[in-house]
Formats: C-alpha cells, structure tokens, sequence
C-alpha cells in the first residue's frame, strides 16, 4: 500500500463532469468555479456582449466563433483544500458521445438547469448515462438573475421526468429583477449579494438570519412571507437530507444561484465538496481496482489532435485510477501489449497547458500520443497485466459522402481525416470497391460534419465538400469469415462500405431492410456497431 502522503493526496482529489442541455450556461458555471479556485483571475462569458471573453475552457477555433463547446475541456484547481478535476462537456447533442466518455472518467455529475426552461432533452440523455454509471448527481439550477418557472414547479419537473428526488440546499428569494439572494436552509440565514463586473469578479455577499428584524428592510415584507410560506411547505412535502442516498445517485441535492452574476456559486461549490467522495475504484477483467495500491494505472478516454497549433501533435486523456504518476515513467499499453514512455505530461486548461511532475489517482492529465492509443485504452505499471472496462462507441445516425476540392492535397486530407476519426469525433469508411478513392463519414450528430469540415481546413489546409447520404443504420456482418459479402441478397436501400481494417458493414436507410435482408440470407449474422462486433487488431 501507499505511504500517508500519498494516501492524504489521493484523499484530497475530487473528479467531476458537468452535464446540462446547450446554454444552460454549464461552461459559464466551470469559469467562475475556477475564478474561485484561483486558477483564472477574470472569468470570460461564453457569449456575452458586455465581456470581451472567450470561455477559457473553449479552445477550438470554431468553439470561439459560435459561442458553443464541441469537445470536452479538461480543468484543474484548487479550492479550500480539495484538488478539483473538472471536465465540462459539450451540452449540444450531436456530441453526446464525447460527454459520455467524459462521464466514464468522472467520480460524480453537476447537472446545470435553466430555471425558466426546467428539464430540456438533453439533460434527460445524459442523466440516464449518469444513471448507467451510478454516480452521484448534484443540481444547480441556473439564471436566476432571469425570469424563472416557480423553484416547487422546477423541482417537479427533475422529479417527475427524471425519476430522482430532490432535496433543496437552498431557496431562491425572488427571478428575474426581483432576485434578492438565496435561504441557506442549514444555518437559516439570507444570502443576499451585489453583482461585480457582469459577473467577472467575485461577488460581495452578505448575510443575515431570517430572525435578524432589518431582514424585512432588506428583502421586503412580501418576499420574506412567501420564504416563510415555502418553507413551511418544503418542511411538511420536501425530501429530507440523506448523503448515503446521494452518492447511491438515488438523491440530488438542489442549489439555486446565477452563474452569470457570480451568485450561489461559492456556496454550491463548497457544499458540493463536501458531500463528494475522494477517487472511486474501478472495475478490471481480473479484479477491482482500488486507487490506493501501489501500482499506477489508468485508461484512455479522450484523444485531441492539434491542440497546439505550433506542434500539430496528438494528446491522449487518461483518468489515473491507481497509485501515482511520475513524469516519463514507463507503463504497459495493454491493448498492445508494448512497454512505452508516458511523456509530455500536462496538464490542460483549453489551449493551456504546463507540464506535470507528479499526478495521483483521480487526476486528468494529457499524455502524447505517438499514434498508439484508442480510446478505452489501459494502460498499467503492475506485472500482472489486467485491462478495464472498455468504452462503449455510439453507432452512427447520419452518413456523407466526403469530395476532396484540391486533390493535389490528398496527403494532408488523408492524415487530416485519418486524425479526426483517431479521436472519436467521426467513423470512416471506404467504398465497397474503389477503396479510399471515395470516403463515407458516418456521425452521431450533423453537427459533426461542419466541425469537421471547418477543422480540415483550419488545421489541415484542406477544403473538402460533403454529401449527405440517406443512411441512418449501421451493422457488421459478424460471421465474414463464414459468409461471402459478394453473395449477399440486399434490399434497393442497402449499401455495401468497409472499414479501415477492411471489415464488411452494412448500410440501411430504414430499420425493416434489415430484418428483410436477414430472411432473405440464412446464415448471416449481423451486430451492431459499437458492441465490439469485431475486436481492434
């Protein structure tokens, strides 16, 4: 086992993700934990014209322009004590599946609700992988500063759509123009405040008891009747506190506040803390894996090419499950069965990052990336070797022909896509025939197809136009070794394409031609993509 420093470093560690619908204002709420945190002295607002900022956890060119996240920023800080490992992920839904890699690397989840919105579709996506990964999910209900929905109606809303109770922290006094602060329901205090530079700063806060007789002075008799009223309501229905509840993911606790103004976000974040476990441990193919053994290990769940435009070079995320990282230390890629030099370790806040001497279990770091690594990749320093749990792929909903514009670039498209594809963003595929003559992208989202177009010719001076294609299903033929793709009796609306190992799948514009093509060829059997169909070689 570890000595005590290691163990103390370990225990200090907190590993979360941070999931809402898009503009929710989620990367708003990362800023300003990291404006507390010390890391950034002035936090810039995703979109706001009375800031001349660019979120700092928004790296990519295109993130910049359109004010949205598209990939997964990886964060740390320190705060009262804790070493904090935030990652915020993409809100938008045709990037699901980067938040839900993001999500197997996270200990627990901060779900970030637009309180005049409620619950929207993709916070009901991204709850139920929560679910899946049985993490404990924390509530911060947003723009409060905006007019709201009633916080009882916000509350119904998580409960009844998302099937979890909620317990309130706090109480929001007033929306909108009228938003006055928030009731600490544990110390019975109003904590009122003044917004500083739209948000940029730290806010000045204050507070006073709900017995204090210049409360009605400060918040006004009505408003302290109603706290009155909805307290007593909250008392008489509401869930009661329980912390084993809330890390089984069966409880989540509620916390209101603006992200945008700066306000509850202290509050939130020190609660948060405290109710949140140090490094969970994780599952092998031999065996449970605590983080507190001596050996170090870690898996793969994030690769990034060009983040620095300078070094064109590839960096691989890896969550530290186990024991303790040094810099340049050796480890066993698994999946290769190779020994290899981690280096270039760092340490990454949007485009900057600083070098890592030392990282313990529970921490995100970026290593480089040679062109080896997979994602849902291990890596392990043990002698007896031992792989985890792998990462689900989602399976492609939309499909586009690639045209190459300059085909006396082909080498740079070529590395470029090649690239792209490495980090999970999109599926190649070839033609059936004429090989990489024709590339088919496939994508979870359309979204996808514009980041990377707009990414080829950003970083890889590439102009390329696409062609969407009917397609919306996916499957491997599991048995080619037995059965001859060549013989097969397809439907008008099947198409034939290979991956870059050269493996047969098939495409469907409606989900019948499936079954159809099944009657109609006994003996071949079909998987879907993404449930290891087929093993990587």
């Amino acid at each position: 086992m570890m000595s005590n420093d290691k163990n103390k470093e370990i225990e200090r560690r907190r590993t979360f993700a941070i999931i809402s619908h898009p503009d929710a204002g989620k990367t708003t709420l990362t800023e300003k934990f990291l404006l507390y945190g010390g890391a950034i002295n002035l936090a810039g607002s995703v979109k706001g014209k009375k800031t001349a900022k660019h979120a700092v956890s928004d790296w990519m060119e295109i993130e910049k322009q359109r004010g949205i996240s598209v990939t997964s920023s990886v964060m740390q800080f320190e705060y009262d004590g804790y070493c904090v490992n935030i990652l915020d992920t993409p809100g938008h839904e045709d990037f699901s599946e980067d938040t839900y890699r993001t999500l197997m690397a996270a200990d627990s989840a901060v779900m970030v609700i637009d309180a005049s919105k409620g619950v929207e579709k993709q916070t009901i996506k991204l709850f139920k992988v929560c679910v899946l990964r049985h993490i404990p999910i924390f509530t911060f209900i947003n723009k409060m500063d905006r007019q709201s929905k009633d916080p009882f109606e916000l509350l119904d809303n998580i409960e009844s759509i998302l099937g979890i109770s909620t317990c309130p922290m706090n109480w929001p006094i007033g929306s909108g123009k009228e938003f006055k602060g928030v009731f600490d329901r544990e110390t019975r205090e109003v904590n009122m405040f003044t917004a500083e530079m739209n948000g940029q700063k730290e806010v000045n806060t204050w507070n006073v008891s709900i017995d204090d007789p210049s409360i009605d002075d400060q918040i006004g008799d009505y408003f302290r009747e109603k706290l009155e009223e909805d307290m007593e309501l909250l008392e008489g229905a509401g869930s009661e506190f329980n912390l084993d509840e809330v890390r089984a993911g069966n409880l989540t606790p509620v916390f209101f506040g603006s992200a945008l103004t700066n306000f509850g976000v202290e509050t939130f974040l020190r609660h948060f803390l405290k109710m949140t476990e140090s490094p969970a441990s994780r599952e092998s193919n031999l065996r449970v894996i605590e983080p507190e053994v001596e050996d170090f290990s870690a898996f793969v769940f994030k690769i990034q090419a060009n983040m620095n435009k300078a070094h064109r070079d590839r960096i691989a995320f890896i969550r530290i499950v186990s024991g303790e990282f040094d810099a340049g230390m050796e480890a066993w890629h698994v999946q290769s069965n190779k020994k290899i030099k981690l280096s270039q370790p760092t340490q990454i806040m949007a485009s900057e990052r600083h070098i890592v001497d030392k990282a313990y279990a529970g921490d995100i770091i970026g290593i480089f990336d040679p062109g080896i690594f997979s994602i849902g990749d291990t890596l392990c320093s043990s002698k007896d070797k031992f792989a985890f749990e792998g990462i689900p792929t989602f399976p492609p909903e939309h499909f586009a022909r690639v045209k190459q514009l300059d085909t006396m670039k082909r080498k740079q498209f070529v590395k470029g896509i090649t690239q792209i594809a490495q980090e999970g963003a999109v599926q190649i595929f070839q033609e059936y025939i004429t090989g990489m003559e024709e590339i088919i992208v496939g994508a979870v989202g359309t979204l996808q197809f514009d980041v990377l177009k707009f990414r080829l010719a950003s970083e890889y001076n590439v102009d390329i136009g696409l062609e969407q294609l009917p397609y919306e299903y996916i499957r491997y033929i599991s048995n080619q070794d037995e059965f001859d793709p060549d013989s097969i009796n397809g439907t008008s609306d099947m198409k034939k394409i290979r991956d870059l190992k050269g493996n047969v799948l098939l495409l469907f514009v409606h989900e019948w031609s499936i079954r159809m093509v099944l009657e109609r060829n006994k003996g071949l059997e079909l998987s879907e993509f993404g449930t290891g169909g087929l093993k990587r070689e």
